[in-house]
């Protein structure tokens, strides 16, 4: 079996009904230098949702047509993928709870078209108090959606921020999974910006290892231990840092100042009890990459993922990526399928 762990879904409402595009364009924090508009696409009749961020550099694009059921379908078949787990790229960081509910809702209708094939992550404002935690135990409970997801950071403030803690905690208690997405660019991007693929491509790596060093430097898994958290873009290559960032302990006397945090085995523990690494998609890390990445975090820790529909290719000839490594069958296995299937509890 092979599950897509990150298919993109966003309502094609967006694109056929002004009021319904105009709430979500207000819903774009425009106080942290971003800016949304439409824009056609070419001569195609479509029309396509650009973000930037910083305004003048665009850092998201939603194009119409792109999140129909019969084409997933179509190409899922094509990629030899057997089921897909839905939910919007990089929106989370911005709406509201009322579009957040009206999201949930066509995700899990979308599900339904599925016949089986798909499932999805509850969309909500993890800053939205009691009426969010509602919304999460109505996802979960009544529409069947097996986790939730989050942005890597919200405003300036990242996920160990005590703000987040509330609902953190109902995840805890609920022992529900939360997909952690990067956002556009990290809280600090003055230095990255101005260059398309430094900006879209490592601007998102920094902000996924920014999240998950602060998530596990700030001591939040002491208080969440059934916290599990999945990362996109495997943490923004957090194996290449996972050795410099947590020494081992310092023999005697070889430390005399006590430089750096040295609690290594509770921090390296956490990191593989409360953290997942979602590839987001596979060839651009590449055979090497990929393989120093198994070979650090383990298998039994890194999820397939395409980012489909930002480049077909990424879905169709994804799992034939992983399939071509020189890794075992087993290990595979789990990248392909079975750390989703356990992670989120998936019935398939």
């Amino acid at each position: 079996m092979v599950i897509d762990a990150n298919m993109y879904w966003m309502p094609e409402e967006l694109f056929t009904s002004e009021s319904r595009l105009q709430e979500f364009l207000r819903c774009i924090p425009t106080q942290y230098n971003m800016k949304a508009y439409t824009e056609e696409i070419g001569d195609t009749g479509r029309q396509q949702i650009i973000i930037e961020k910083p305004v003048g550099y665009q850092n998201l694009n939603y194009a119409q047509g792109e999140y129909q059921v019969e084409q997933q379908l179509r190409d899922m078949e094509e990629a030899g993928v057997d089921h897909a787990i839905l939910k919007t790229p990089c929106a989370q960081e911005w709406l509201t709870l009322e579009l957040c509910r009206i999201f949930n809702d066509g995700m899990a209708e979308h599900v339904k078209k599925g016949n089986g094939k798909f499932s999805a992550l509850a969309v909500i404002p993890p800053l939205s108090g009691k009426e969010g935690i509602y919304e999460l135990e109505r996802c979960v409970k009544e529409l069947g959606m097996t986790g939730v997801q989050l942005s890597a950071h919200y405003g300036n403030l990242y996920l160990d921020h005590e703000a987040f803690r509330p609902f953190l905690k109902k995840l805890n208690d609920m022992k529900i999974p939360a997909y952690v997405h990067h956002t556009p660019v990290p809280v600090e991007y003055q230095s990255l910006y101005e260059y398309n693929n430094l900006r879209r491509s490592y601007g998102r790596c920094v902000d996924q290892t920014t999240a998950i060093g602060r998530e596990i430097f700030s001591g939040m898994f002491d208080e969440l231990p059934e916290l599990r958290l999945v990362h996109s873009m495997l943490g923004g290559a957090f194996f290449a840092y996972m050795d410099s960032m947590f020494h081992k302990k310092p023999g005697k006397d070889t430390d005399t100042v006590k430089r750096f945090d040295t609690d290594t085995d509770r921090m390296c523990r956490q990191i593989r009890e409360n953290i997942y690494f979602e590839m987001s998609h596979a060839q651009p890390w590449g055979p090497v990459l990929l393989d120093a990445a198994v070979k650090i975090l383990g298998a039994d820790h890194i999820i397939f993922g395409s980012s489909y529909p930002v480049r077909r290719e990424w879905l169709t000839e994804g799992a034939g990526f992983i399939k071509a490594m020189d890794i075992s069958e087993e290990e595979k296995e789990m990248m392909l399928s079975g750390n989703a299937k356990r992670i989120y509890q998936l019935k398939i």
